[in-house]
C-alpha cells in the first residue's frame, strides 16, 4: 500500500512540484490545509518559500504549528523543505525583525554571510555517518538551493534519553545546515523536489521511514 502523504497548503511553497516529486517515488499525495487530514497522514511535508515571518503567519493561520507539534508528540514523521525547515527553529531574524518559529529545534535562522546572495543553484553537502535521508547517494551528489538565510550554528546536542541529531552541512560564504534528521522530524534547506534524481532518492528514503 502506498504511503499517504499530505503536503501542507498554508499559502507558501512549491506545492505542485512537491506533489509531483512525491508521487514520482510512489507516495499517495494530497495537497491540503485540512487539519485532520494533515494529522492522520502517514507523513507530512511542510514546504516554504519567501520570508520567514510571512511563512509563520500563514502556518499559524491553518494551525500548522499545532499540526507539527501534535504529530511529533506522537512520533509521526514530518519533513520540512526550505523555509519549511527554517520555521521549525526557535526564531528567524530578517532585516532586524525577530519572528518566533515553531521551536521544535533551538537555534536562529539568519542571513548568510556571503558575497553573493541569494545562494541559488546546485551545491554539494557534507553528510554525517548513519544518515537515512542520504542513503545510497554519492558524496558528490548535488542539490538545488534557493535562499539567503539559514541556520549557521546547530545548538541541539545529545542529552538524557536521546541521541544528537544527524546534521548535514553545506557552504556558501559560511557553513550552514543543509539538512537535519532528528527521529520523526527531518528537514532540508535545499529543494529535493527540484534536485533531479538525487532529490528523488532522498524523498524515497524519507518515504521508507513512514
Amino acid at each position: 500500500m502506498n504511503k499517504r502523504v499530505v503536503v501542507l497548503d498554508y499559502g507558501s511553497g512549491n506545492l505542485r512540484s512537491a506533489e509531483r516529486a512525491l508521487a514520482r517515488v510512489g507516495a499517495d499525495v494530497t495537497v491540503t490545509a485540512d487539519f485532520d487530514a494533515a494529522l492522520d497522514a502517514d507523513g507530512l511535508v511542510v514546504p516554504g518559500v519567501g520570508a520567514f515571518a510571512a511563512c509563520m503567519e500563514g502556518l499559524k493561520a491553518v494551525r500548522g504549528d499545532q499540526i507539527v507539534g501534535r504529530r511529533l508528540a506522537g512520533g509521526r514523521p514530518v519533513l520540512g523543505i526550505c523555509v519549511g525547515m527554517q520555521i521549525l527553529f526557535e526564531k528567524g531574524v530578517e532585516h532586524g525583525v525577530h519572528t518566533e518559529g515553531c521551536g521544535e529545534w533551538p537555534g536562529t535562522v539568519e542571513r548568510l554571510d556571503a558575497p553573493v546572495l541569494p545562494h541559488m543553484g546546485w551545491n554539494t553537502v557534507t553528510v554525517p555517518e548513519g544518515s537515512v535521508l542520504f542513503r545510497g547517494l554519492d558524496e558528490d551528489a548535488r542539490f538545488y538551493f534557493v535562499h539567503s538565510y539559514g541556520v549557521r550554528d546547530w545548538v541541539l546536542k545529545a542529552g538524557d534519553g536521546f541521541h544528537e541529531p544527524l546534521v548535514t552541512w553545506a557552504e556558501h560564504g559560511v557553513p550552514f545546515v543543509a539538512a537535519a534528521e532528528n527521529g520523526a522530524l527531518m528537514a532540508t534547506q535545499f529543494h529535493p523536489e527540484k534536485s533531479g534524481d538525487a532529490g528523488a532518492v532522498l524523498l524515497d528514503n524519507w518515504l521508507s521511514t513512514l
